[in-house]
């Protein structure tokens, strides 16, 4: 990421998503209301006699295939009508899973084919370790991920991409893409009020924040924005008070932390800002903290952790009260995981996602120290690699998000940028 340091300047952009441009979509949607929550449905009312599994009550054959992996359903579909029926249509499938109170945690990695430039969304399911698709957005396949960034909501099972840039006329976007978990399928999102990319991007209490990044010719950004996604509508909030792209993101405390990062030689400090949605307003990040932040983050037990970008260091953790960051016990980042790579967490779990989509997986622990003057928490990490299928050896991550396949639930950071594709333009139509 290039360093500018002047004055926002508002030069034309390409506005993309609007009405009149077209684009036909590579999936389909559903456009009937699932039948299997329908007790009246003639063909579960057909199957009424035949057993999802011989010899046992529907109730527990139920519980059972709500457990199978995904990329097992196609194989599965084949075994009988009742399995087709319910395995044929992933929202039925996760509907039903929703009912029963199932809660299994999956990672979204939004990847490149570092040949083609090919974009796509790869799920990692985090208790079988398998991978599966979901359907590609609406876009063109040489669209540069550059400078995207990538939101969730964990409770309302929907991801969210916004922004970016074309590289071939330096063109931010203005564009939002929605993915809902449930009804399988992205719809376009009413755009952001200023194109940009590279910015900073966070949710806090369900409202999506994205503050500074690149506008054109790389003039840096000041301003804010909120989305409320039920809404569906952008406000501005307040500017940052500084022109600044963002390297990394973190909410913590129920604020967003914005740093600049660190660009190789340590020439320059980076500067970091920190917003209050409370008060509206932001603050100078301390200093300790904007100069130690070295990587990808991810908030773990309300701490924030830094998987450092720049050496093979072990993972750190900063200590609100001292200002200063701490080494976690344990050994570094294996080997195996290269660079570019992307961060996420699930409960007490770290995921660093790395160049061919091998997976580290850290697992945190908390270590009291009991002191004659305090007591201290520290803490300390042990991870193993989860290597990756061979077709994803040109595979290369640009950002990772998690969603929980219940209520469903992405960090908004670690979004590595180490792109060299000629991009087009992105082809979007509002009717979905």
């Amino acid at each position: 990421m290039q360093r500018v340091r002047i004055s926002s300047q508002h030069s034309p952009v390409y506005k993309l998503g609007d009405p009149q441009l077209s684009l036909s979509p590579k999936f389909r949607v559903a456009a009937l209301k699932s039948p299997f929550l329908d007790p009246s449905s003639e063909l579960e009312l057909a199957m009424n006699g035949q057993p999802l599994i011989p010899g046992l009550l529907d109730d527990v054959a139920l519980n059972c295939l709500m457990r199978l992996p995904v990329k097992s359903h196609a194989a599965c579909r084949a075994v009988c009508k009742r399995w087709h029926f319910l395995l044929g249509s992933k929202e039925r499938f996760f509907t039903r899973r929703k009912e029963l109170g199932f809660h299994d945690p999956w990672l979204f990695v939004f990847v490149f084919h570092k040949c083609t430039g090919k974009i796509q969304w790869l799920v990692l399911d985090l208790n079988h370790f398998s991978w599966h698709t979901i359907p590609a957005m609406p876009c063109k396949d040489k669209v540069c991920p550059h400078g995207f960034r990538c939101v969730s909501i964990p409770k309302e099972g929907t991801l969210f991409v916004c922004g970016g840039v074309v590289s071939d006329v330096d063109c931010p976007l203005d564009v939002v893409l929605k993915y809902d978990m449930y009804r399988n399928r992205w719809t376009v999102m009413n755009q952001m009020i200023t194109a940009r990319s590279f910015f900073a991007s966070g949710v806090i209490d369900g409202m999506i924040y994205v503050a500074g990044g690149n506008s054109t010719n790389l003039y840096e950004l000041d301003s804010a924005e909120v989305l409320d996604p039920i809404k569906g509508y952008w406000r501005p909030v307040a500017s940052m008070g500084t022109n600044m792209a963002s390297y990394d993101t973190a909410v913590l405390d129920g604020k967003l932390l914005v740093t600049e990062g660190w660009l190789w030689p340590f020439f320059v400090s980076p500067r970091g800002q920190v917003y209050d949605p409370i008060t509206n307003k932001w603050d100078s990040m301390a200093v300790g903290l904007r100069e130690g932040w070295t990587g990808s983050s991810v908030v773990v037990y309300g701490h924030l952790f830094v998987v450092s970008e720049h050496e093979r260091m072990k993972l750190k953790v900063y200590d609100v009260d001292s200002d200063s960051w701490e080494t976690v016990e344990g050994p570094p980042l294996p080997e195996q995981i290269c660079k570019p790579f992307s961060v996420n967490c699930c409960d007490s779990k770290i995921y660093v996602v790395g160049r061919d989509l091998h997976v580290a997986v850290g697992q945190i622990v908390k270590v009291d120290l009991k002191c004659h003057v305090e007591k201290k928490l520290r803490f300390a990490v042990q991870w193993h690699v989860v290597d990756a299928p061979k077709a994803f050896s040109d595979l290369t991550p640009s950002s990772s998000q998690k969603l929980v396949v219940f209520a469903l639930s992405a960090h908004a950071g670690g979004i590595s940028v180490d792109f060299q594709v000629k991009p087009q333009l992105l082809g979007l139509d509002h009717n979905l």
